[in-house]
């Protein structure tokens, strides 16, 4: 055999090796801290977890809850059960809870079996300190979608029974990066996520977190609009009860409600995606250079200068092309074209 044909022989099986024996990427880890309840947009991106959990592209470890509104961890609870995910561990924070009518929680767990609650719930911060002791150093995300209580009370937690570290020590041991839907990019308003009437919190956490940090703001979410397909849906599913509930019920949507769903701003559901499957330079461009500057009441501004472990998206797609992916990977069990 000639040199010629041994060398492209050996060239041959490199490929074919590369083809089909290259490692596989790494399964993202994903910790979800949610306002479930208020805006129905949690209950999408948790819907979208689900499905990324069952086709093995990431692992949801746990649902942090900071609503501590009465039928949150039942809402979490039966929403887990009905995708089959029962023993997802759902932590609350801290603290006693309140009723509030309007929240879609309470909607799902009237209607769809559940055995956990409040009550039984443990509180974030412990549940925070028992996963992450429990898995390898720098393995984790954090996808936060709600106001950023349960992490800053993690930062402040003390060594116990599950570690000997202290809160901030084993955040940045076990975690290897934060998702953040938060703020407005360049400029920001009041956003919700960075304000939860809860004065200094947002800045607390981002004067005390090193790891890497990427933002989705406001600006991205309220160009995508979905939620109207779930009309389709039987009536018994989490997506339509959460949503029409949320459609009806909330004192900013249900002036425009007419007795079906309506399209809603799709904010919860970018954090996921980018978790799970990234897509910079297909879905988004990632800003880097800078820092996110937070005042107390929540207002952020981006900075620009140096490097450093923040960084925000930009939409690069269509608003309505991104609606249409989100809505597919929501509505996993189905085949949208069919709905």
């Amino acid at each position: 055999m000639s040199v010629f044909r041994i060398l492209c022989s050996n060239t041959l099986l490199v490929l074919l090796s590369m083809l089909f024996f290259s490692p596989a990427k790494a399964q993202p880890k994903i910790i979800f801290d949610t306002d479930f309840g208020g805006d129905a947009d949690d209950l999408g991106a948790l819907s979208m977890l689900h499905g990324f959990h069952q086709n093995g592209e990431a692992e949801l470890l746990a649902v942090m809850i900071w609503n501590r509104e009465e039928y949150s961890v039942a809402g979490v609870d039966a929403t887990n059960r009905y995708y089959g995910h029962p023993g997802i561990p759902i932590g609350v924070r801290e603290g006693g809870s309140h009723s509030l009518d309007w929240n879609f929680s309470q909607a799902i767990a009237r209607e769809i079996p559940h055995e956990r609650t409040n009550r039984d719930a443990p509180g974030a911060v412990d549940l925070y300190r028992e996963i992450l002791s429990g898995h390898d150093d720098n393995s984790v995300i954090i996808v936060t979608v709600g106001p950023l209580a349960n992490i800053q009370n993690l930062l402040q937690s003390g060594p116990d029974h599950h570690s000997g570290l202290n809160g901030k020590d084993l955040f940045h041991q076990k975690v290897e990066k934060m998702v953040v839907m938060g703020g407005e990019y360049p400029t920001g308003r009041q956003e919700w996520n960075f304000w939860g009437n809860m004065e200094g919190v947002t800045r607390y956490v981002f004067d005390h977190v090193d790891v890497p940090v990427v933002f989705l703001g406001y600006e991205i979410g309220v160009r995508i609009q979905t939620g109207n397909v779930f009309n389709k849906l039987p009536e018994d599913h989490p997506l339509y009860l959460g949503f029409y509930h949320f459609s009806k019920y909330a004192p900013w949507m249900q002036e425009r409600f007419t007795g079906e769903i309506l399209n809603n701003a799709t904010y919860d559901q970018t954090a996921v995606l980018y978790a799970v499957r990234g897509g910079i330079g297909e879905y988004w461009e990632k800003v880097e250079g800078g820092h996110n500057e937070i005042d107390p009441d929540g207002r952020n501004r981006w900075v620009d200068g140096e490097v450093t472990n923040q960084s925000y998206l930009r939409l690069l797609v269509q608003p309505n092309v991104l609606a249409r992916k989100i809505e597919e990977l929501m509505l996993f069990e189905f085949n949208i074209t069919d709905l």
